[in-house]
């Protein structure tokens, strides 16, 4: 469990993953470690130099480039990191403004794992480098362009964060949380399909956390499942007057949640398309 709250799957069981970023712009370095620092070590570099600097002292997990560099190019970087026995198995992610075809091509052939196109969606690019660091728990058959909807959990109980994971992961790209106040700023950053909440937590409830939620104009109409073990008729009401989609008593049977998680996320879609469908015909 992090400082921030936080939970990967790793986590649960071990040392954060270290990402070392190279950028030679302040903005972008600063806009990455805020995105990220929750749930990686980020090691930040604005020049080629300090990279290498940096790689003397630790040996990270991944590796991000810049590709415009003013000093040496993110092409020739990674050049020289694939020809180096000690750094060649770290995977690297190029992130750029080039979206062009040409340079996309030109990155993956030189042994980018994967390129990614600034400005950056925090959510896609941790999908993106989870994919790469967690590769066995993220495989997944992907046809037809398929989308996996992201679910995030927040609970205070890392053994009720695993359950969820454990029966979640192989269908969905799950977020885990285990405090309520940093939510607001993982929603800054991310676009989850679906928030399960906790209704007692230290800090603020489930239910303090729903009008808040559904104050964001994004999240108007994102599903909401609350899961407790005060299953009661008031709490329910209660959970529902809020803003809450469905409610889960705990001790939950692994299929009854993943129903819920399914038929809420196609409703959810199906809403969203609605209310786009709406605003531009009024």
């Amino acid at each position: 469990m992090t400082k921030s709250g936080f939970v990967s799957a790793s986590s649960l069981t071990g040392a954060r993953k270290k990402i070392l970023y190279l950028d030679d712009m302040n903005f972008n370095l600063i806009a990455l470690k805020k995105a990220l620092e929750a749930y990686y070590e980020i090691y930040l570099a604005e020049s080629t130099n300090k990279m290498y600097k940096i790689l003397e002292k630790i040996t990270p997990d991944m590796i991000i480039l810049d590709v415009n560099m003013p000093d040496i190019d993110g092409y020739e970087n990674i050049k020289k990191l694939k020809a180096d026995a000690r750094y060649k198995e770290i995977p690297v992610i190029f992130l750029t403004c080039n979206s062009d075809k040409q340079s996309v091509v030109k990155g993956l052939s030189m042994g980018a794992a994967a390129y990614v196109v600034k400005p950056f969606n925090g959510l896609k690019l941790m999908e993106t480098i989870n994919n790469q660091l967690y590769p066995k728990e993220n495989s997944r058959t992907v046809q037809n362009n398929d989308y996996n909807p992201s679910v995030l959990v927040v609970d205070d109980m890392s053994s009720m964060l695993r359950t969820i994971h454990h029966a979640l992961h192989d269908k969905y790209n799950v977020f885990l949380l285990s405090k309520s106040d940093v939510v607001m700023d993982f929603l800054q950053n991310n676009n989850p399909d679906i928030i399960l909440l906790d209704y007692l937590m230290p800090g603020l409830s489930g239910f303090e956390l729903i009008p808040k939620i559904r104050a964001i104009p994004a999240y108007k109409y994102i599903p909401i499942i609350i899961i407790t073990t005060e299953g009661t008729v008031k709490n329910v009401s209660d959970a529902i007057s809020r803003g809450a989609s469905d409610f889960i008593v705990k001790p939950f049977e692994i299929n009854e949640l993943i129903f819920k998680v399914d038929k809420h996320i196609r409703l959810g879609k199906s809403q969203r398309e609605k209310s786009e469908i709406d605003f531009l015909l009024n």
